[in-house]
């Protein structure tokens, strides 16, 4: 989850996933269009999922006409999955071609403008606020309760020096002992939490994500390649050509030396407070936050990392999973930059491998429940070299409803014709044409 504002007491720590971020949105939506009164949407079918068996399961699949690929089952929670060779050399080194080509901009979560106009709006006492952060409910904050609720100030990451810093600068904690009573929590005045925030400027290596991004179009007309990438990503999670054709475009990533993504989910649920990024333009409701609601993650290694680059996931098939229990003492097992290899599980990269998981539990009727909080994972420490990955999110709304809703209104547009064939959101406008030949 991605609280945002230390300085408000993360209201929402408990409730909300939110992406705000120029890391997590495909591109400017524009101008939003609502479906004009479509008629009765038709019911979806059950949502394709793979059994996992046991760690360490492999199956065979055809998922190019001349060749045999193999599914690994990498753990059981989250249900997740490793294919060697899902891309050839020879696309990986087209797809970084061709990011290059389009230009990377760097990852970074940082407030919009509107979400912290929303935040402000909410009327909130600073009791409540309290409440929601005291997990153990013992009238005390303890370090560990604030982190564990605190993903990032200002995209910076938290850490327990960072908060006592801070305590210190606006003078929270009287004693010094990292601790707040209720009456020292009272005593304080938010706003200058956000005044702190915003006059620290936080190092690259400060940041929850240090890396750089671009999106390549894979619809009709886009490179052969990427259309046949897509293909395949369509065969390998056998769900229907509606949803994968309507999913996010391919987001390609470069980490540098230096570079790390702190544990984080992809995908969030769907409150009353908030809607899905790819179907809102069809929604009746009016709601400040929108989340992406990443069904399923596609993640490719594009090259051979020198040094570090993992992808970690820290609660792998740990018999529960305890939001508190991740941070223990000195260790905080979100931290990718420090503690990568406390984490359970870590996926080394290697040139052409797939990775796959699901990011929701099955809601017992096929389709999706809640979120699977064993999908915690990151990037870790890039220690040596430079790592490049493209993941592939395919989207789909929590609610069938509005699901069956979107691809209706989106059938409709195609029938029609034009620029609104597709989701704006989905779009690469400006390299959909291009052709580049290695």
């Amino acid at each position: 989850m991605v609280f945002v504002h230390l300085y408000l007491g993360n209201v929402l720590a408990l409730l909300l996933f939110v992406h705000y971020s120029n890391g997590d949105e495909s591109s400017d939506p524009g101008p939003q269009h609502r479906a004009q009164g479509p008629g009765p949407a038709p019911t979806l079918g059950p949502l394709a999922r793979l059994e996992g068996i046991k760690v360490g399961h492999e199956r065979k699949v055809q998922l190019v006409a001349d060749r045999d690929h193999f599914i690994r089952t990498l753990s059981l929670k989250p249900l997740l999955f490793e294919i060697p060779g899902f891309l050839s050399d020879e696309e990986c080194r087209l797809i970084i071609h061709l990011a290059q080509m389009k230009g990377l901009q760097r990852s970074q979560i940082l407030p919009t403008e509107e979400y912290e106009e929303a935040m402000g709006a909410m009327q909130v006492s600073q009791l409540d606020l309290f409440r929601l952060l005291d997990q153990n409910h013992d009238g005390h904050l303890q370090l560990r309760e604030v982190l564990a609720q605190t993903r990032l100030g200002n995209g910076r990451w938290m850490t327990p020096e960072n908060i006592q810093e801070m305590y210190s600068a606006i003078k929270a904690d009287p004693d010094g002992d990292g601790v707040l009573s209720l009456q020292e929590f009272s005593d304080m005045d938010l706003r200058d939490f956000h005044k702190y925030m915003k006059g620290h400027k936080a190092a690259s290596s400060e940041l929850v994500r240090n890396s750089h991004h671009t999106w390549l179009y894979q619809g009709e007309g886009a490179h052969h390649v990427m259309r046949a990438i897509r293909q395949r990503v369509l065969r390998l999670t056998r769900l229907s050509p509606e949803i994968v054709e309507l999913s996010e475009p391919l987001q390609v990533v470069r980490y540098g030396e230096g570079g790390h993504y702190h544990a984080h989910v992809d995908s969030g649920p769907v409150y009353p407070e908030t809607i899905c990024s790819h179907t809102k333009l069809i929604a009746n409701e009016s709601v400040p936050f929108e989340t992406s609601c990443r069904y399923m993650t596609v993640l490719f290694y594009l090259n051979n990392v020198t040094g570090g680059g993992e992808t970690v996931f820290p609660v792998a098939d740990n018999r529960t999973y305890d939001e508190m229990s991740l941070i223990q003492d000195d260790v905080d097992l979100r931290d990718t930059r420090r503690h990568c290899d406390k984490g359970n599980l870590r996926v080394k990269p290697r040139q052409g491998t797939a990775v796959f998981w699901y990011n929701y539990l099955p809601d017992g009727q096929g389709w999706v429940g809640d979120v699977d909080d064993y999908s915690l994972h990151g990037g870790c420490l890039v220690t040596s070299g430079t790592k490049w990955i493209a993941n592939n999110w395919i989207n789909v709304d929590p609610s069938r409803a509005r699901q069956a809703l979107f691809q209706q209104e989106m059938a409709r547009l195609a029938r029609e014709g034009g620029t609104d064939s597709q989701p704006e959101w989905a779009l690469d406008r400006a390299y959909r044409d291009a052709r580049v030949e290695l």
